[in-house]
């Protein structure tokens, strides 16, 4: 089944950045760490063509760093730069800017061989909806230029943000596509909280996140809520609920709630490092 999701702002974000593609040197992609091909726009790859572009897969501190070395190796093998990083880790942001200098380098002495005055490297910063694009151009340019929330499509337009002298960046709202032709990289999305929590029911997601841990991380699962696998999904909203109080009058599961838990227990980090894909 077909996840259709586009919203009128999304389409025109696309032509904007098409039309600004020409004024930058190269592209930055934002990734989710622990879904990069998930929340890789499939849109932005007819969009680029043969711009130079590197690839920073956000949130590394949520993801399983084993399979996040796996990812950068992919990239690297594909001959993409790619980093994985923490938006708050100062460090990283160094090794965001000494990439973008390397990655833009060969542009720079192709325009100084060519006579022209030396400028700022000029990039794009793309990626789809609460990938953490703002929270990343803001440490980037070390004050509070662009707007942050937790909430999907906070950026609405297109403005550029000076790097020091290293560089320029042009923040683009996040694009996403018309829809998700795969069900599973729906369910990827939202349980990240990538694409609002209104677009698939939240029971479905939390129970998508519990399938997933018990088959892959189950001693995590484990260790948050005291077991590892279950027959019936039930009975791990029942124990889960029950363990967290998500109860009504007469000791009655409110799953709603519980479906919560669960999405925020898994987003903040509190059931353990998950990857949800791998390269292969």
């Amino acid at each position: 089944m077909a996840i259709q999701w586009y919203p009128g702002h999304m389409a025109k974000a696309r032509r904007e950045a098409e039309e600004k593609l020409k004024l930058v040197d190269f592209v930055i992609e934002l990734v989710d760490a622990r879904a990069p091909h998930s929340s890789e726009n499939p849109v932005l790859h007819q969009l680029l063509q043969n711009k130079p572009k590197m690839v920073v897969l956000m949130k590394k501190d949520l993801a399983d760093a084993r399979i996040t070395e796996q990812w950068i190796q992919y990239y690297n093998e594909q001959n993409i730069a790619a980093l994985a990083i923490e938006a708050n880790n100062k460090k990283d942001i160094q090794r965001v800017i000494h990439l973008a200098k390397e990655l833009g380098k060969s542009k720079m002495e192709k325009l100084q061989a060519r006579g022209v005055r030396p400028r700022a490297l000029r990039a794009m910063i793309l990626g789809i909806p609460n990938v953490g694009k703002s929270t990343l151009i803001n440490r980037l340019a070390n004050k509070k230029t662009a707007i942050t929330g937790d909430k999907p499509g906070v950026t609405k337009k297109q403005q550029w943000i000076k790097v020091k002298k290293d560089f320029e960046l042009l923040d683009t709202p996040g694009i996403l596509w018309p829809k998700f032709e795969e069900e599973e990289i729906g369910y990827r999305l939202a349980a990240i909280g990538t694409i609002k929590d209104t677009i698939l029911p939240k029971e479905d997601v939390a129970a998508y996140i519990l399938d997933y841990v018990s088959s892959h991380y189950p001693e995590l699962l484990e260790q948050r809520y005291g077991f590892q696998s279950y027959d019936d999904i039930m009975f791990a909203f029942e124990q889960i609920g029950k363990k967290r109080g998500c109860l009504e009058s007469g000791g009655v599961i409110n799953f709603e709630q519980t479906s919560d838990v669960i999405l925020q227990d898994l987003r903040s980090g509190k059931i353990g490092l998950i990857s949800f894909e791998r390269p292969d």
